[in-house]
């Protein structure tokens, strides 16, 4: 990945639309491409900075008006950091290292299943004294192919299973690209680029770190347990008040050998032990459903020839391409309805099947009413589009100590290099309830 050029971001927070007696401003400018916030108990915000402008992953502190780095040096990406007692969660590709107070750094867990497309991500703490994170998948929907960049540099890597599934004999035809002399690779479900499924109802053994699970851990890493699976991209989970675990959850794309057109993010409750249905179903209902046929392939086939459960039903859906990401809990009713979820949605990703997706989904923040599921949009641009000036790439939002909402946006995307951001483009927003 190269390094976009510097560039900078011109801001009007008058560009953005929020609800009638909220007021939205400029907390932070010119950071590179924060994914993720978080307060300590003096009111200081930390910031991961993903890495993805500059391949310099940070982690920032900003204190009384001032930004400092408290370190770097991490993977690329970061995805996501907690904080606890003084000490400092952060989750990057294949680990998570804590900061303690005195500067010092450990890997307390490693070896993570994170090179293909998505990554392990932000650390929850439980009540019961254990850390919580989602870690995702490693294709978009069971079949390795074409739209994975990694696979010359990592031609073995596939999904695993979190428990024992039979696998339909489905294959998938493509260019080989590891082997051009051959023509042609014949991919099946959950194996390596190039391998066949070569039998009706063939096993797959599952695994602890499987692909789209979420796991637990001891406070210092050890004991690690798949505590759930079927998730795509579980990216941001947190206990609510009734200590509940609200998990987010990226839906498939209508990309590689099996694309999933219209595939739904998802609001999850975590249920021990549960599959939540990937790769074969999207906001609890199968695949094979009409609505996913991509307009350009086949209809999505079933993977798995017997389900391991019946999928849970989600608290909310939002529409294909939201890519929804950290969200938090309205706890102040000088802000809001109590117990309701506001989420940051990214918005869509460049692919070269889909073309540059711009408007409609993403690149806003949604509230989320958990008891029926209702979901109304809270901050947006004027335009309806994505824009420099006002929000481009909400990754986060956090709400601090005064009671306010902080919103990170990632960075503006360069026009003329796919999923390239351009430093010193990251912003962090605040919206305030103005008091008359």
């Amino acid at each position: 990945m190269q390094q976009a050029p510097y560039k900078q971001r011109e801001l009007d927070p008058d560009r953005i639309s929020v609800p009638l007696g909220y007021q939205i401003e400029v907390f932070a400018q010119g950071l590179n491409a924060p994914i993720g916030m978080v307060f300590t108990e003096n009111g200081d915000m930390l910031i991961a900075d993903s890495g993805m402008a500059t391949m310099n992953p940070k982690v920032m502190r900003i204190s009384n008006g001032n930004i400092d780095v408290v370190a770097d040096g991490f993977n690329v990406p970061i995805t996501g950091i907690n904080y606890k007692n003084g000490y400092i969660y952060v989750s990057h590709k294949g680990v998570v290292t804590v900061l303690s107070p005195d500067g010092t750094r450990q890997d307390i867990i490693s070896g993570l299943p994170s090179n293909g497309d998505f990554s392990n991500n932000r650390v929850e703490f439980g009540i019961d004294e254990k850390i919580y994170f989602g870690q995702g998948t490693t294709t978009n929907s069971g079949v390795v192919g074409l739209d994975n960049s990694w696979v010359l540099e990592h031609p073995h890597l596939h999904d695993y299973p979190g428990s024992y599934i039979f696998l339909n004999y489905t294959n998938f035809e493509t260019k080989n690209v590891l082997i051009p002399a051959m023509g042609t690779a014949v991919t099946g479900a959950f194996s390596p680029f190039g391998v066949p499924n070569i039998q009706q109802y063939q096993v797959k053994e599952g695994r602890t770190l499987a692909s789209g699970s979420v796991l637990r851990a001891n406070m210092d890493g050890s004991g690690i347990e798949q505590v759930a699976w079927g998730l795509r991209n579980p990216f941001c989970m947190k206990f609510d008040a009734l200590k509940r675990l609200i998990i987010s959850n990226q839906g498939m794309d209508p990309r590689g050998s099996r694309p999933i057109a219209n595939a739904l993010d998802e609001l999850h409750l975590l249920n021990i032990g549960a599959w939540y249905g990937w790769p074969d179903y999207t906001g609890g209902v199968p695949v094979t459903l009409p609505r996913f046929t991509p307009i350009r392939g086949r209809k999505p086939e079933p993977l798995l020839h017997t389900i391991p459960s019946v999928p849970p039903t989600p608290i909310a859906v939002f529409p294909s391409g939201s890519n929804i990401m950290g969200f938090d809990f309205n706890e102040s009713s000088d802000f809001g309805l109590i117990g309701d979820i506001y989420i940051a949605c990214f918005g869509g990703i460049h692919y070269e099947e889909l073309g540059d997706i711009r408007s409609g989904v993403g690149h806003r923040v949604l509230k989320v009413n958990v008891v029926n599921g209702e979901i109304a949009t809270f901050a947006i641009n004027k335009s309806g589009f994505p824009e420099e000036r006002g929000l481009s790439r909400p990754t986060d939002v956090v709400f601090g100590p005064d009671h306010s909402m902080y919103i990170s946006d990632m960075a503006i995307a360069d026009l003329d290099m796919q999923n390239i951001y351009l430093p010193n483009t990251g912003v962090i927003w605040r919206i305030r309830k103005i008091k008359f």
